[in-house]
């Protein structure tokens, strides 16, 4: 092992020295589920759990999960222990077997049970399905819906607020900012649904080295895998549907696990990259307060550099879905292929989480100008009405209202004319004069030609985050606050108004919180022990073993 001292700076990878390393509250928010000491110490937790339900099938002697814990309290495992055992053995789960034997030296009978009947990866997978669970619970999700609030906040603050609509890069039909936000909000919503799921679809594994439960049926010839559903049952996991598995979990679980991060992640690049080309300078919608370096040499340039690293991120993070499929492949009942790109997994779902703080921040620091909607509206308007005045005519009984309108827009171009600008005249007159009262109005005036805009936008919002009895969700800012404006969150009163599918956040964090058995484990003893206690003081050095 090494006995140098480190720092992020020392490592090669970005994400410890740029992101997970130097920023406190992302480290001390990770450190706990995804670091290396973190995956020793649920795999820990898996032995201790195993070794209780040992016991409290008679198996292992009474009060042997008590003096485990007991031992660990006194004297917690490290993950500078194993990994200084592995050195040694060359062995990474014998190594941790041998470090809780060292405990259990007063008690020598009680020795033999550590780790009896199982192989490792029924340790691993199922410290992974663990981990992976809590990280969503407590990170994942929580961070999810802070970004989820202020989307809700700035598309209820704009959901009358007219925006030109932009297909293929030019101007299409007006809508609402309200309503662009909407869609971010309902792919969101879904998004966060299926993390919630997929994380709490993770299953765990006891069913020995070939997935048989071979060791199990000398023990209990009748059900031999009756250990593995109580076991399992201890940490609140089950294990895969019927029940068969072969050295390694079904990997698919874990797959559609990162599918689910990925695809979110897609959303979450594709929001990023609208924020930053609507504040484009001949665009300018959307703007920051900032005082930050924009360019070395460029002093005026503010850049939207948060939105560009969020796509950043997902650039570097969306390919390592092929190595979680690839990882789907296991030869037989095992083979070693799948091992060390399986240890990056967590690094998919740091650079995700990082990217949601990210971009949480990024939205919350955006201003609305409203004088550059209404400029790149003025300038859409005149040929926005080309679609309203084509299904008018043909609502009117005009055969070929299509073409009507489109000979129109391109004369008017040729003639360098406004096509609203042209119906405004005696010969666009007698055109409009075809259309019905209320058809002419919404011709005449884009504003008018929103569809739903507004009303779905809060439809959308009241169905992912709830009505609004306690007040208005979110924030002033977020992409809500009008030029100049940059607000803080507020709480609106969950109480007083309707739940959403994602509001409050228990809706989803719910279902994955820890289950009775992970507190109590046969003799009163904790399931966890001193490897929770442990588990919650992060390593002083990011990336130091132990």
């Amino acid at each position: 092992m090494p006995t140098r001292d480190t720092s992020p700076f020392d490592f090669i990878s970005p994400l410890d020295s740029r992101y997970y390393g130097p920023e406190e509250a992302f480290f001390a928010a990770l450190h706990p589920y995804l670091s290396e000491a973190a995956t020793i110490l649920y795999q820990l937790r898996v032995e201790q759990a195993l070794l209780a339900e040992l016991e409290a099938s008679g198996v292992a002697p009474a009060g042997t999960s008590a003096a485990l814990a007991a031992a660990l309290a006194a004297d917690p495992v490290t993950a500078a222990e194993v990994y200084a055992e592995e050195e040694r053995i060359h062995h990474n789960i014998r190594a941790l077997v041998n470090c809780i034997r060292r405990r259990l030296e007063a008690s020598p009978r009680a020795q033999g049970f550590v780790h009896l009947f199982v192989t490792s990866n029924d340790v691993m997978d199922t410290a992974r399905a663990l981990a992976l669970r809590d990280v969503t619970r407590e990170v994942l999700l929580p961070d999810l819906h802070r970004l989820m609030e202020a989307l809700v906040g700035a598309a209820r603050r704009h959901a009358d607020t007219v925006q030109i609509g932009r297909t293929h890069g030019r101007h299409a039909v007006p809508l609402t900012l309200g309503y662009w936000l909407a869609n971010y909000v309902d792919r969101l919503g879904l998004r966060m649904e299926r993390i919630a799921r997929a994380a709490g679809d993770l299953r765990g594994m006891v069913s020995g080295a070939v997935g048989a439960h071979n060791s199990f049926a000398l023990r209990w010839p009748d059900d031999p895998a009756a250990f593995e559903r109580r076991a399992l049952a201890r940490l609140g996991l089950k294990p895969a549907e019927g029940g068969v598995s072969t050295q390694v979990v079904q990997p698919e679980f874990v797959a559609d696990f990162a599918h689910a991060l990925v695809s979110t992640f897609s959303v979450l690049a594709n929001l990023a990259d609208d924020y930053r080309h609507l504040m484009r300078s001949e665009i300018e919608e959307l703007g920051e307060k900032t005082r930050r370096v924009g360019s070395s040499t460029m002093p005026h340039k503010i850049n939207p550099k948060d939105f560009e690293n969020v796509k950043s991120l997902w650039k570097a993070a969306m390919p390592r879905m092929a190595t979680v499929y690839m990882d789907q492949i296991s030869e037989h009942q095992r083979d070693l292929t799948n091992s060390a790109s399986g240890r990056f997994l967590n690094e998919l779902v740091a650079v995700f989480a990082y990217a949601v703080r990210r971009l949480d921040k990024a939205v919350r620091a955006t201003v609305v100008s409203l004088p550059a909607l209404e400029r790149n509206f003025e300038a859409g308007r005149q040929w926005t009405v080309a679609e309203p005045l084509y299904i008018a005519l043909a609502l009117s009984g005009e055969d070929d209202a299509y073409e009507i309108a489109k000979r129109l827009a391109e004369e008017c171009r040729d003639r360098e004319m406004g096509l609203l600008d042209y119906l405004h005249t005696p010969e666009g007159g007698k055109i409009v004069d075809r259309l019905a009262p209320e058809l002419q109005r919404v011709v005449l005036d884009p504003r008018r030609y929103l569809g739903d805009s507004a009303s779905r936008t809060r439809l959308v919002c009241d169905l992912w985050w709830g009505g609004e009895a306690g007040g208005e969700a979110g924030t002033t800012g977020a992409g809500g606050g009008e030029a100049g404006e940059s607000g803080e969150s507020g709480e609106t009163g969950d109480a007083e108004r309707p739940r959403g599918r994602v509001n409050p956040l228990d809706r989803l964090t719910a279902p994955l919180a820890a289950r009775p058995l992970d507190a109590g484990a046969a003799g009163g003893a904790s399931s966890a022990g001193a490897a929770g206690d442990a588990q919650a003081r992060p390593s002083p050095v990011p990336g130091a073993m132990g």
